[in-house]
């Protein structure tokens, strides 16, 4: 074998390389990008709101939102200020609050234990969730009479409503983090020498802890959700009983108030649960929308 096509076939290449020009690679524009001017996410977060309550405010001041369709934003304001000065407004947050918490409170811990039960086994899986999903599909508000012939017209159906429905989206959420771990990280920790326990709490809830925080945002949504509705059933005070009451005067700005009121607290909720998610899911690489 000789040498001769070989070198008759690379000298040619090395001839074009060494005759091209040397080339340049230069980077345009990075300094104009460092500089430009960009609105802050949080500014852009609140051009919604802010907007559509520009919006109601200049339709009220013009007229064409009349007063007995819908109150102005100064008219729910004012009534802002004064229901907190006479304390009704601040005892309203407190008797609702106190029911949402109580609620969810039990409606979490059936949820986790039953995840756990049928995530973790088979035969849990086979008893506990095609019962979930069949009382998954019955409205749960369609509960409330059921409710009052149980647990009478006091405090229990109320906080029972939102217990139940607190318990179908993190009951859900889990079940699913749980089933979606990785078939290859579960066979690795075995092979690691991780036992049952290891297994879960290593390998398992990890994996689960992000649908798991999904569905803690949804639960405490629809606690409050569930809350609007469990105050209607002969409550003698909350955010419910101020609705009930300015409905029959047919005060709009106090129904808006307390509207506007359960909006702020889920928006806090749920703020709290955005924050906790960034604590615990840091070791996570997580996509985050382009820029």
């Amino acid at each position: 074998m000789t040498t001769e096509p070989l070198d008759a076939a690379v000298l040619p290449q090395q001839k074009d390389i060494a005759a091209a020009p040397s080339t340049r690679v230069t980077i345009r524009g990075t300094a104009k990008a460092g500089r430009r001017f960009t609105v802050p996410r949080s500014v852009r977060r609140a051009a919604g709101p802010v907007g559509l309550v520009l919006l109601w405010f200049l339709t009220s001041a013009t007229g064409v939102l009349p007063e007995s369709v819908l109150a102005s934003p100064v008219d729910v304001i004012q009534q802002a200020v004064d229901l907190t000065k006479n304390g009704e407004l601040p005892h309203a947050i407190a008797a609702s609050g106190r029911r949402a918490a109580i609620g969810f409170l039990i409606g979490a811990t059936v949820a986790l234990v039953l995840s756990l039960l049928a995530g973790l086994f088979r035969l849990g899986e086979d008893v506990i969730d095609s019962s979930m999903g069949m009382f998954r599909a019955i409205p749960w508000v369609g509960l409330i009479p059921l409710f009052i012939v149980w647990f009478g017209i006091e405090e229990t159906p109320k906080i029972a409503l939102v217990a139940l429905g607190v318990t179908y989206p993190l009951y859900f959420n889990i079940y699913g983090g749980i089933r979606s771990t990785d078939a290859q990280l579960v066979e690795a920790a075995r092979m690691m020498g991780l036992g049952r326990l290891g297994l879960i709490k290593y390998v398992i809830l990890p994996s689960a802890l992000p649908g798991a925080l999904v569905g803690l945002r949804y639960a405490l949504s629809t606690a409050w959700l569930a809350l609007v509705f469990a105050e209607q059933i002969n409550a003698d005070a909350g955010l419910g009983y101020l609705m009930s009451n300015a409905q029959q005067y047919f005060r709009t700005d106090v129904i808006v108030l307390c509207l506007v009121v359960y909006a702020l607290l889920g928006l806090a909720c749920d703020f709290a649960v955005r924050i906790l998610s960034r604590r615990l899911l840091t070791w996570r690489a997580n996509f985050e929308g382009e820029a």
